[in-house]
């Protein structure tokens, strides 16, 4: 993984680790985590942390990898740098890669001829490939900067199995001679790949099909290494409902962190996410990480480039998750999710056994714990309340006035403030005063609570208590 220039790791990511981490689990595999932290350019302190603290968040454990070890450790490509030397030496001598000695300015103008020249993709002219070997050792020795290029040969077919879309082929010549050290030192993401994957005996290695075209030139390194190819597989990449490019942060959260700070259960992210590409034998869609494990197999990845992230399914999957819980097991995951994002779940002096039954009210609707506040307010502090709307229900002010002192008189008498009372009481005053029960009832509600949506009416009355509900009829009316 490579850290993001943003410092957040992408949702994506998250799926193709988890699709890794079955591979591995179902075959009594090593689930082995690599930072691919290269690209000095994009580096942003701190990042790496991020990516291993989400990591964690999602539960996705790695056998192998930075703050586990391993055999095969460092596990940080950065660490890592005297490897990537030797073997780059190594392919010069082999005639498999080159240094080239081109300025960026070269480069630069080089590729807006090509450019101008209509050019689909701009490459490399292999100009220093051209250079004798005492002309390459005279730069060397004067300290000119170079990079290490692959050599690709001209003219020819690389072709590979992929696990998910079988028989892959390329032509050599839409292969560009890539810079596989850098002028820094650093090894770009080619090189370092390969030669990772091989000394850490990598046997499967499962990717964003954005990745494809990098796979012929892995497939030349391995070759001229005189190295076994690992198994490849790459996966659809996620777009959005309706768009045709990958997943965009203009219709959501794109972040892993994002979606657990809104409140999304890392399980049920999962088991959307798991959902993505693959597909099981039956229908089932609800279902646990050991049985997404037990269940998958490459063959049932989706043949594709892009696959729908619909996000009104993963709130459905969410919904569905917290309504398992039970709820002191909500409430627990509730309170860690608001002090690990700071989020006041109570307003005021309440004690867990009030909290509880709150929960027990409202679970049914709850769909992401970030609506927990919008969904609960009123029952921990008196809420605003838009007259007009109040007002709406019975469509006559004077009638609103008229139904509210009747229930703050009925209210006032009843000493057993339960559910089922305020129920027979309620249903008596539509009988005796002839009110239609939207109209009542819709009128008490929004008066209580300030919303027209809330849990059943008397369950939420007999919650609040008799004091603070007549209080609040009374300053309404």
């Amino acid at each position: 993984m490579a850290p993001s220039p943003t410092g957040e790791y992408h949702i994506g990511h998250i799926r193709t680790l988890l699709f890794n981490y079955a591979l591995a689990k179902k075959t009594g595999g090593q689930f082995v985590l690599r930072i691919e932290d290269t690209d000095r350019e994009r580096y942003v302190p701190g990042a790496v942390d991020m990516i291993l603290d989400v990591i964690g968040d999602y539960d996705l454990t790695w056998d192998e990898g930075p703050r586990v070890g391993g055999p095969f450790a460092p596990y940080v490509q950065s660490e890592r740098l005297d490897i990537y030397k030797k073997y780059a030496k190594e392919l010069v001598e082999k005639g498999a890669a080159y240094y080239c000695f081109c300025t960026p300015e070269r480069l630069d103008l080089l590729r807006k001829e090509q450019q101008a020249k209509g050019f689909s993709a701009t490459r490399y002219d292999k100009h220093c490939l051209g250079l004798s070997k005492e002309e390459i050792a005279s730069k060397l020795a004067a300290g000119e900067k170079y990079v290490i290029r692959l050599n690709v040969p001209a003219d020819q077919t690389i072709a590979f199995k992929d696990e998910i879309l079988g028989e892959v082929s390329f032509n050599s010549n839409d292969v560009d001679d890539q810079v596989l050290l850098k002028s820094d030192g650093f090894p770009t993401y080619q090189l370092a790949v390969v030669i990772d994957d091989h000394l850490m005996e990598i046997t499967h290695v499962m990717r964003g099909i954005d990745w494809l075209p990098s796979t012929p030139k892995h497939v030349l390194l391995y070759k001229a290494f005189g190295w076994e190819f690992p198994a490849h597989a790459h996966l659809p990449n996620l777009r959005d409902i309706g768009e045709a490019t990958k997943l965009s942060k203009r219709h959501g959260s794109v972040a892993a962190r994002e979606f657990l700070a809104e409140g999304y259960l890392p399980e049920a992210v999962l088991n959307f996410l798991m959902l993505l590409g693959w597909a099981p034998e039956n229908d089932k869609e609800v279902m646990t990480l050991p049985e997404f494990v037990k269940e998958f197999s490459l063959d049932r990845v989706h043949k594709t480039d892009l696959v729908a992230f619909d996000r009104q399914k993963l709130l459905w999957f969410n919904g569905v998750y917290i309504r398992q819980l039970a709820t002191e097991a909500l409430y627990e995951k509730l309170l860690a999710w608001s002090e690990k994002y700071n989020v006041a779940l109570v307003t005021g002096s309440f004690d867990e056994d009030y909290v509880l039954k709150v929960i027990t009210l409202i679970q049914e609707r709850l769909k992401t714990f970030k609506e927990w506040v919008e969904l609960t307010g009123y029952f921990f502090m008196e809420p605003e309340v838009d007259v007009n709307l109040l007002v709406k229900q019975s469509k006559d002010a004077t009638k609103t006035k008229e139904i509210l002192t009747s229930f703050i008189t009925a209210f006032e008498s009843v000493d057993d403030w339960q559910v089922t009372t305020l129920d027979l009481l309620g249903h008596k005053i539509l009988e005796e005063k002839s009110y239609k029960p939207r109209e009542a009832f819709m009128t008490i509600r929004i008066a209580v609570a300030g919303k027209e949506a809330t849990p059943p009416l008397f369950d939420t009355l007999a919650l609040i208590g008799k004091d603070r509900v007549l209080d609040r009829l009374k300053k309404v009316l």
